[in-house]
C-alpha cells in the first residue's frame, strides 16, 4: 500500500469485505437545499485499501448533507486492489478508489481506470502534492516512511542516533538495523526509493552494499519488523526484539504514546529524518462509476476539512490541504521531515521492477 501507508493496518483495520459505514442515506429534508428531485443512487462506493478509517461522526455529517449513504469496500493492501480494479477496468466494483500512491500511481494512469475530475477544493491542497495535471486523481494524504530509532538504546550506549541515510553504513551502527523487504512490503520499496532517491541510478546498489556489509537484517513486513524485531515498539519489548533501528513511518512515535497505558510525556522511539520517503495517497473517481455524482461528492468531501482533520488519528498520515490543523499528539511527539526523499512516478512505473530485483540480488540471495 501505501499506502499507504500505514501504521494503522495491524493496529486499526476493520474486517475485510463491504463495510457500511452508515445505515442508510439521508431523506429528503436532510438533501442541500436546491437538490435535484430526480431518481439517482442513494449509494457510493468507495474502493480502498485496508487501513481506510473515518470517524463515523464525521461521515455521518457528509451523508445527511449530501444525500448518500458510504459504503466501503477494502481489498487488501494497495497493490491488490489497484489489481482488481485494473482487471475490472470499465466495469468497476464502486465509484471512487483511494489509496493509490506515488509508487503505483503511474500504473494506474497509464491503464486508465479513473475519470478526469477536478474536485472542489483542490485549489485548497498543496501544489507540491498535485502530481497529476489532468486531475485524473486527487490528493488526499502524505505520509513519509523513515527509519526510526529506540531512544533507551542510544542513551544507554551513549551513542548519537543516525540521522541520515549516510549514518546508517557507519561502524557504530552495525548490526542494528531491520528493514522490510522491497519485494512484498510497501515500507520496505519506500526505503529503496529513499536511496535511489538520495544516490541515484549510478549509487544506490553500491549503497546497499555497503548496507548489508553493516549487517542490516530484512524481513517480510512491518509487523514483524516494527512489532518483533524492533526493541522500541512496545511489541517489539515484549517480543524481546533486539534491533534499535527500524524501517517504519514518521507518524510511529505519536502512535506508541497514543496506545501506551499510561501515556508517557515523551515518545519512546525517534526519527532518523534524513532517512525519508515521501508517500502521497491519491483517490480517482472510477471510469464507469455507477454513480458518478456521488463519487465527484466523496472525492470533494475527502479534501474537505472535516475529513483532512480526522484522518491523522484514524489513518496515521497528513492532511494534503493548506487549511487542515494537526492534532496535539502529532505536534507534540511527531517531527516535520522538511526534505524527504522523492522519485517521480513515471521513474518508478519505468524501473521499479528492475530495481527491486536489483535490490534482492545484493541484499536478500
Amino acid at each position: 500500500m501505501s499506502t499507504t501507508r500505514k501504521i494503522t493496518v495491524v493496529a486499526l483495520a476493520a474486517a475485510l469485505g463491504v463495510t457500511t459505514l452508515s445505515a442508510c442515506g439521508g431523506d429528503a429534508k436532510d438533501k442541500p437545499s436546491g437538490a435535484s428531485d430526480a431518481p439517482k443512487s442513494k449509494t457510493v462506493t468507495l474502493v480502498s485499501h485496508d487501513s481506510f478509517n473515518v470517524t463515523e461522526a464525521v461521515l455521518k455529517e457528509f451523508e445527511q448533507q449530501s444525500g448518500y449513504t458510504v459504503k466501503v469496500l477494502k481489498s487488501g493492501d494497495a497493490g491488490a486492489a489497484l489489481n482488481q480494479e485494473i482487471l475490472t477496468k470499465g466495469s468497476p466494483r464502486g465509484d471512487v478508489f483511494f489509496g493509490v500512491d506515488n509508487t503505483l500511481l503511474s500504473r494506474a494512469l497509464d491503464n486508465g481506470i479513473f475519470t478526469p475530475y477536478e474536485a472542489k477544493g483542490l485549489a485548497g491542497v498543496k501544489p507540491e502534492y498535485v502530481l497529476d495535471k489532468e486531475h485524473r486523481v486527487t490528493p488526499i494524504d502524505s505520509g513519509d516512511i523513515c527509519v526510526n530509532y529506540d531512544k533507551a538504546y542510544f542513551a544507554d550506549k551513549k551513542i548519537a542516533p543516525p540521522q541520515t541515510l549516510d549514518d546508517l553504513v557507519k561502524p557504530e551502527y552495525k548490526n542494528l538495523l531491520v528493514t522490510e523487504n522491497a519485494a512484498t512490503s510497501s515500507p520496505g520499496l519506500g526505503f529503496l526509493l529513499a536511496s535511489v532517491g538520495k544516490y541515484g541510478e549510478e549509487g544506490w546498489k553500491d549503497y546497499w552494499s555497503k548496507l548489508k556489509a553493516n549487517g542490516v537484517e530484512v524481513v517480510d513486513g512491518w509487523e514483524q519488523a516494527y512489532n518483533e524485531r524492533f526493541s522500541g515498539s512496545a511489541g517489539g519489548k515484549k517480543a524481546k526484539g533486539d534491533r534499535p533501528l527500524v524501517v517504519s513511518y514518521a507518524s510511529s512515535p505519536p502512535v506508541e504514546v497514543l496506545y501506551a497505558d499510561p501515556q508517557p510525556a515523551e515518545a519512546p522511539t525517534g526519527v532518523a529524518t534524513g532517512t525519508c520517503f515521501r508517500q502521497i495517497e491519491f483517490a480517482g473517481l472510477l471510469k464507469g462509476a455507477k454513480n458518478e455524482e456521488g463519487g465527484k461528492a466523496l472525492v470533494d468531501f475527502l479534501i474537505g476539512k472535516k475529513f483532512q482533520e480526522d484522518m491523522p488519528l484514524q489513518m496515521f498520515v497528513n492532511p494534503v490541504t493548506k487549511d487542515a490543523a494537526l492534532p496535539e499528539l502529532f505536534t507534540k511527539h511527531g517531527v516535520v521531515v522538511e526534505k524527504p526523499e522523492s522519485v517521480a512516478p513515471e521513474t518508478i512505473a519505468k524501473n521499479r521492477e528492475q530495481w527491486v530485483k536489483a535490490w534482492t540480488s545484493i541484499v536478500v540471495k
